[in-house]
């Protein structure tokens, strides 16, 4: 392209640009009032330049697939929700299964050649993870994650020693499939910081490489939770396959990362819940611009109303208007050369590095689970941003900030949008997930 607009203008130098600030500022300190830190520990400037941020990250891409969660009742009804989706343009299906399934049943009539398929399941079952894996379907993942298991109820399915049995047992027996799933979504959800998750991610995955470095290692998928920071977030999943490929690399190893990326829930509210349109557009877009291989949008109303076509519409067309009418899918790595979001992908994937050697040294992630190590630092990154919300440091418009007082919700609730403590025994404290406007909606529930 022609630069010759442009001829008249000579390059303005980082000193340059700081000096008219300055000026501008009219006395006022540069630091104080431009500068702002984040619960990472990360010290965000008010301009990038490319004489000291000319850093270029390349581990995105632009082939990202539409997906519709489908929660799994019966075989058939799951179906029929799924050819449903798919005819109104899901590109994947994400099934979450909590009890025993026909397999063929639930897969009758979808193109298995061209759809791509994500299962979810509450329980380990060598036996239906083999019944999907014997059928050779191209795009499957069947997305086991058992230190994933432990993390979120405290326990593991059966034993550690019985757990890593079976998925031993079936990546040796199937190499090549998509068997293991890091969900680090459940530390986002959590409160866990972004370097936190980054680290967590990364010290997670090196346990099942570990586990099978004398033999072939396994695919890993993860699956991520993604927040309302918009350029942290594109930063976070761009960092996310930097650290996997460094850590892949120590193992003589080329694994792809791949990713299947869902909003967070954190961020959601029951009042003003129209906002939360706005919050999955900016998740999913961060999803997308992150290099996220599907994205599975959540419908608006999913914390306290039960799956409905309507709710199920809005969240697939959200992603059909970002692929399709604003062309996300056409440009490869949108973000390379975008000087903020390079730095603060090295920035956050630095930090992630010293926190995932920490957790090593000190006995890998598995033994900081057991120490509760992981779980406290969790929850002093959750009360500090709990914090931050209440002073109203953190917002969420319509519900500490703009709350509409006429908005009613009381008889609005299909389902319990609160964390519910169950008296169980566990051998180690689970990581809980935990919404950030709960206690204000409790509240306001209350009076109504």
């Amino acid at each position: 392209m022609s630069n010759f607009l442009f001829n008249d203008f000579d390059e303005v130098s980082t000193n340059t640009w700081k000096q008219q600030i300055q000026v501008d500022l009219k006395g006022a300190d540069y630091n104080n009032t431009l500068l702002w830190n984040t619960n990472e520990g990360i010290t965000v400037k008010p301009f990038y330049h490319k004489d000291t941020d000319n850093k270029t990250v390349n581990v995105s891409s632009n082939h990202w697939k539409i997906a519709q969660h489908c929660n799994v009742i019966s075989s058939k009804e799951g179906n029929l929700t799924a050819l449903e989706a798919i005819a109104k343009g899901a590109e994947a299906i994400v099934f979450e299964i909590s009890n025993n399934i026909d397999i063929d049943d639930l897969l009758a009539n979808i193109d298995t050649n061209s759809i791509e398929l994500h299962f979810k399941f509450k329980f380990l079952s060598s036996s239906i993870a083999e019944a999907l894996l014997n059928k050779n379907l191209p795009h499957c993942f069947i997305n086991i994650d058992i230190i994933g298991n432990l993390a979120q109820t405290g326990n593991w399915y059966t034993s550690l020693k019985d757990d890593f049995a079976i998925i031993k047992t079936l990546v040796e027996k199937y190499p090549s499939k998509n068997i293991l799933s890091v969900d680090i979504s459940v530390y986002q959800n959590a409160g866990a910081n972004i370097v936190q998750q980054l680290a967590y991610a990364t010290a997670h995955a090196n346990e099942y490489f570990t586990n099978f470095q004398e033999g072939t290692l396994p695919k890993i998928q993860f699956i991520t939770a993604t927040g309302g920071n918009y350029f942290f977030e594109i930063a976070k999943l761009k960092a996310l396959r930097l650290l996997f490929k460094t850590i892949s690399e120590s193992y003589n190893s080329n694994n792809e990362c791949t990713i299947l990326s869902f909003p967070s829930n954190r961020n959601k509210t029951i009042y003003d819940y129209n906002v939360n349109m706005l919050r999955t557009t900016t998740e999913c877009m961060s999803a997308v611009l992150g290099g996220a291989n599907t994205v599975c949008n959540l419908p608006y109303d999913y914390i306290y109303h039960n799956s409905n076509e309507f709710g199920n519409r809005i969240a697939r067309n959200q992603l059909l208007v970002l692929k399709n009418e604003s062309a996300l899918n056409t440009v490869q790595n949108p973000t390379d050369g975008a000087y903020y979001i390079e730095t603060l992908t090295l920035q956050l994937a630095e930090k992630a590095l010293e926190i995932f050697k920490q957790i090593e040294a000190s006995g890998g992630f598995l033994a900081q689970l057991k120490e509760g190590t992981i779980q406290r630092k969790i929850k002093e990154s959750a009360l500090k941003e709990q914090e931050q919300f209440d002073n109203g440091d953190f917002v969420l418009l319509g519900t500490n900030k703009h709350p509409n007082e006429n908005d009613k919700m009381k008889h609005e609730l299909e389902k319990q949008p609160f964390v519910i403590r169950e008296a169980r025994k566990t051998i180690i404290a689970p990581i809980t997930a935990r919404r950030i406007s709960e206690k204000s909606d409790k509240n306001r529930l209350e009076q109504e």
